[in-house]
């Protein structure tokens, strides 16, 4: 393995394939290079490349984390639905549970998502499905 673009080893995708890029227009990821790799310094582990829904949004608004209000100090520019986005397993994992659940893309959601939640379970909300 070689080091990636935060020092870190080549992160790996769910899957046991390289982590794809999840987005870059918003930029997403924790280290905001468009992937959903991670590091020590990510608390959140934002390691689930998800599409953004309208039900999701305001589930985590909701919540508390309102994803659609730009805030640029943090270079965040507001999502809305159909965007692309890192978010954190925990609360992918809390939005399973209340059936909000937004699709998920397995071949840039990062390995270290499967600590919470099973690969069966991003599966099944999977927008590429013939990922093997």
């Amino acid at each position: 393995m070689t080091p990636g673009s935060n020092g870190h080893l080549e992160p790996k995708n769910v899957l046991g394939g390289f982590l794809e890029a999840c987005c870059f227009h918003p930029l997403t990821g924790f280290y905001r290079n468009g992937g959903c790799d991670t590091g020590d310094e990510d608390m959140g582990l934002h390691v689930v490349c998800a599409q953004m829904t309208q039900a999701f949004l305001d589930f985590t608004r909701a919540r508390g984390n309102d994803l659609t209000t730009p805030a640029p100090e943090y270079d965040f520019p507001g999502l809305k639905p159909g965007d692309k986005w890192c978010l954190g397993v925990y609360r992918w994992k809390e939005a399973l549970t209340a059936g909000v659940a937004p699709p998920v893309f397995l071949r840039a959601t990062h390995r270290r998502a499967l600590e919470v939640v099973t690969l069966q379970e991003l599966q099944a909300h999977a927008l590429d499905r013939d990922a093997k």
